[in-house]
């Protein structure tokens, strides 16, 4: 759960960090851009300002200021141009040297004394010189000389009051939220503004500052306009979706914790069962069944502990086997020396006494039975030097079917001694060659046909069925004798193990031996005839497949 919620957390907060970067990035050129369309909206409009106070102070009506302004024509003038520039100009006046109002847009101020601010800025436009006032009661006073056309030592001055409220509304149209547009002049004094901010505030603000480039013909004045934004205000979506995220980590984590809770009891559990099982297996041996349940990757592990088990208990079978048949090496090694030479001597001592012509009826069957016991007992030495010391496997092509056919054929007249039926099925195979050692494997089928005639009682049956499988050839040899208890098949093959009175066990000890050098596999179960069924599978070697 944690290697999933950390790198996303991590990545969360990364495109978090980098959407905050770029959302900073975006605000600071929208105020940047703002700013500058506010200033140039400024700039065209301080232009059309001073050329309409230029143009208007070369008109001919101007004259009429040197004749007093007599029929009023210059007053209505300029009334007449306030009117038409409705809210842009508080007021237009036509003064002399001496400040002395001639003509003006309001009647009643003729013949009164214009008070003028002091001069704040020095502009031309063209061949027209104009002057900028300072500020004084929201209006922004622009004058310029009126030329004289009659030659009059006599100065005239064309004076209009710009309303300051018009660069105001261009402030505000470049404001959002909570914001501010503060206009300077080039000695850093407000000209115009929206709003002020505190000392503090202005610390946790964004901005964007532009100069003044001027207009056209019109050039700058080096006013600077500073567009001011709240970061708080500014950042506000970031943050938004900040919290958003925040609330979706914390929901995530509490929905996996609800999960992972319930998944891992569902995960650990049976494992710590099998951590249990482990280890009583390891300590005492227990054999009990393995825990199931879980997911199918505890499923899997357990499946292959359980035949990690099995193959542990083949290894102890086959350390025991092996046991087994070193001590029958031993014997052998033994008995091949010290037993087969009094065997022999004793074997032509006995012959030799049945040929003396003297020798009672009784004394020539005591020979007789001294003969077939040593005969017997060398059997029984060849027998254990077999089971010791298998011989190398020849392994050639050759066809199980007629393998198996000529073991029956051998078979067939100790068969017939017990009224014994011996039957054979290949399913309509001709042949099926496999990689085998053709004497090793008569043995086997030998032994297992021989076992099954010598277990049955008379009239008994005995089928061999030879079948072909993907992957293997089976040879199955069933009876209807009195089979082989459940308990006693994982021992027939042990050495030394038999069911038949007079048996040594080891004729299936070394069939199981010769089976699995050649790859394959031998067990028993119960016959359909309810007698034993001994199923031998040979795989296909080096490729060789069933012809």
């Amino acid at each position: 759960m944690l290697a999933v919620l950390i790198p996303s957390i991590t990545i969360a907060t990364l495109a978090f960090v980098e959407a905050r970067n770029v959302l900073k990035f975006e605000i600071e050129h929208d105020l940047n851009t703002r700013a500058i369309a506010a200033m140039d909206e400024i700039d065209r409009m301080v232009f059309e300002r001073l050329q309409n106070v230029a143009s208007w102070s070369q008109l001919e009506v101007m004259q009429d200021a040197r004749i007093g302004d007599i029929d009023k024509r210059l007053s209505t003038f300029l009334s007449d141009l306030k009117h038409n520039y409705s809210g842009v100009y508080s007021g237009l006046y036509v003064i002399d040297q001496h400040k002395k109002i001639i003509s003006s847009s309001e009647l009643d101020a003729i013949n009164q004394t214009l008070k003028l601010t002091d001069r704040w800025e020095h502009i031309s436009l063209n061949t027209t010189s104009l002057d900028l006032h300072v500020i004084r009661d929201e209006k922004l006073p622009i004058s310029t000389m009126i030329s004289s056309e009659f030659g009059s030592n006599q100065t005239y001055y064309l004076v209009v009051y710009f309303n300051r409220q018009q660069l105001e509304q261009v402030l505000n149209h470049a404001t959002t939220g909570r914001s501010a547009v503060i206009l300077r002049d080039s000695q850093h004094k407000i000209i115009a503004n929206t709003a002020l901010l505190q000392k503090d505030d202005y610390d946790q603000t964004m901005k964007a500052r532009v100069l003044s480039e001027g207009f056209r013909s019109f050039k700058s004045l080096n006013w600077q306009l500073e567009i001011i934004k709240y970061r708080d205000d500014a950042l506000a979506p970031i943050k938004q979706m900040g919290l958003i995220m925040l609330a979706l980590s914390i929901m995530t984590l509490l929905i996996s914790f609800l999960i992972a809770i319930p998944v891992a009891k569902y995960i650990t559990k049976p494992i710590s069962k099998l951590t249990i099982f482990a280890k009583n297996f390891v300590s005492s041996g227990i054999q009990s069944k393995p825990p199931e349940g879980g997911p199918v990757e505890i499923k899997e592990m357990t499946e292959a502990f359980t035949r990690m088990i099995a193959n542990l208990e083949k290894s102890q079978e086959n350390l025991t086997r092996a046991a087994k048949l070193a001590v029958v090496g031993e014997m052998a090694a033994a008995m091949s020396h010290e037993v087969r030479t009094p065997l022999g001597i004793i074997r032509s001592s006995a012959q030799v006494l049945m040929r003396e012509p003297q020798l009672t009826k009784e004394g020539k069957e005591v020979c007789g039975f001294v003969i077939s016991e040593t005969e017997r007992l060398n059997k029984l030495v060849s027998t254990l030097i077999d089971a010791a010391k298998p011989r190398a496997l020849d392994l050639k092509p050759n066809d199980i079917i007629g393998l198996t056919k000529h073991a029956l054929a051998l078979l067939k007249v100790e068969a017939e001694k017990k009224n014994i039926q011996l039957h054979f099925e290949a399913h309509a195979m001709p042949e099926l060659i496999l990689n085998i050692d053709v004497a090793q494997m008569t043995q086997v089928v030998l032994n297992l046909l021989m076992n099954a005639i010598q277990i049955l009682s008379e009239g008994g049956q005995v089928r061999v069925t030879i079948s072909r499988m993907q992957t293997h050839a089976q040879i199955s040899v069933a009876d209807d004798g009195p089979g082989i208890s459940e308990d006693k098949r994982n021992h027939v093959f042990d050495p030394f193990f038999s069911q038949r009175a007079g048996g040594i066990g080891l004729g299936l000890a070394i069939v199981r031996q010769i089976v699995y050098a050649h790859f394959g596999e031998i067990f028993v179960q119960e016959s359909p005839q309810h007698g034993a069924e001994f199923i031998i599978r040979l795989p296909y070697l080096n490729n060789n497949h069933a012809i």
